[in-house]
């Protein structure tokens, strides 16, 4: 067994860009990240992206290129003294036309209003240069003062070549693994249970390091097995948060309100922030239950409400009755079908197709010449408020994105579309 050593991930962390791997849209030849450095003009921004995709590594990265102070917090466990310290250290070393430290905040989304609008006056000021770094969209606890002073960029999952070429570093460059004599025969395991996440894959080897004595093979077999006995390891360090998640979610869109509530039990004795919590539910209502019940987005709005005004240990409730409504509605994807399906057909169709000129507004005397409106039916000004006519542009005429689910709901749309439409959306 391996004695107490630093962590691989810590071992193997980038120290520049050109060790980075991955996000190649931002850290590329022509990234935006490149450009800060060479220019050493770097506005104050958000990272934004899955667990273990380099968010820390990056910010690091730049401070330390640019060779600026760099202050680093989490959310988690600090609050407005904390920030203040820092932004008055800033203060005091600020000299004339000298470029401010990094202030690097972890979870930023964790932070609460008064806690983000202590930062407000030093990042207009130019004190610090706020680095923020979150897995939740921004837009939803960021206030929109200090979003509105962030750049945004968002970072995404590794894929498997991106964790290939993170294993093959890991095995051959790392002073320890490199003398275990260790073979890959299959990776399907130890990709699949990284789920994209550069520290998790870094986690999983150290575990196995730990679990076999001089040389060992890769395979799915000693992956699965090596997690299975070494859990509580693997739990310790935060890793399951994302899997317990996952858990909870693929539950209520099992309509298993059972096993939600026992995720949803799991999440908050752990600590889990409950608002995490329901915004997934509002996009669960929205993208799993959709038409099939309307009300479950209500619902889920409602309780995204209540856990916001009341907290903690209270919120407990309504996430419970959301969360068991939500697994007990009928199901329907057809919404978030819909529309990826317009948007596939959009970014693949570079026509730029016209609007036909019938449902075209008419504001000038010119766009009326030009028959714009022209020939346009009033819906309410016929019976049961509605007549046939072309909506879509031409070539496109007839082009079905929303197909109603098999719910109660959506039968009724269905019937009422056939009734309306006559077999022109049909199939």
């Amino acid at each position: 067994m391996q004695s107490n050593h630093i962590p691989l991930a810590e071992r193997l962390r980038p120290r520049s860009l050109e060790e980075y791997i991955g996000q190649g849209h931002l850290v590329g030849k022509d990234g935006v990240f490149r450009r800060f450095i060479e220019s050493n003009n770097v506005p104050s921004f958000i990272l934004w992206g899955p667990p273990g995709v380099g968010k820390t590594t990056l910010a690091s990265i730049i401070a330390n290129s640019l060779e600026r102070p760099f202050y680093t917090l989490s959310a988690i466990n600090s609050g407005v003294k904390d920030v203040r310290e820092i932004i008055d250290k800033a203060k005091k070393q600020r000299f004339f036309n000298t470029a401010p430290p990094f202030l690097f905040i972890d979870e930023i989304h964790r932070f609460n209003k008064s806690q983000q609008d202590s930062l407000l006056g030093a990042v207009e000021q130019g004190v610090i240069t706020l680095i923020g770094a979150t897995t939740e969209n921004p837009s939803f606890e960021v206030i929109s003062p200090l979003l509105s002073r962030c750049q945004v960029y968002v970072l995404k999952a590794m894929d498997e070549n991106e964790l290939q070429i993170l294993l093959d570093r890991a095995l051959t460059t790392d002073a320890e693994l490199k003398t275990r004599g260790i073979e890959v025969v299959e990776t399907n395991a130890l990709f699949r249970f990284s789920g994209g996440d550069a520290r998790k894959l870094l986690n999983i080897l150290d575990i196995m390091a730990g679990a076999f004595e001089g040389s060992f093979t890769i395979n799915d077999k000693t992956v699965t097995d090596s997690l299975q006995q070494n859990i509580a390891i693997y739990d310790k360090n935060g890793e399951m948060h994302y899997d317990v998640i996952s858990a909870f979610i693929k539950s209520v869109r099992g309509s298993d309100p059972n096993a939600a509530v026992y995720y949803l039990a799991r999440m908050l004795e752990g600590g889990e922030d409950p608002k995490f919590i329901a915004r997934r539910l509002v996009i669960l209502a929205a993208e799993d239950i959709g038409l099939a019940n309307p009300n479950a987005l209500l619902l889920a709005n409602a309780c995204f409400d209540t856990v916001h005004k009341i907290g903690m240990p209270e919120a407990r409730i309504p996430l419970s009755e959301a969360a068991i409504y939500l697994a007990t509605s009928p199901k329907s994807n057809s919404a978030y079908m819909a529309i990826d399906a317009a948007l596939a057909h959009v970014r693949r169709d570079t026509n730029n197709r016209p609007v036909p000129l019938h449902i075209r507004n008419a504001p000038t005397t010119l766009m009326k010449s030009l028959n714009y409106g022209k020939d346009y039916r009033y819906a309410h000004s016929f019976e049961g408020n509605f007549t046939e006519q072309e909506f879509l542009p031409e070539g496109l005429e007839g082009t079905r994105f929303y197909a109603p689910g098999d719910n109660p709901q959506e039968r009724t749309i269905s019937e009422r579309m056939e009734k309306w439409w006559k077999g022109k959306y049909g199939g």
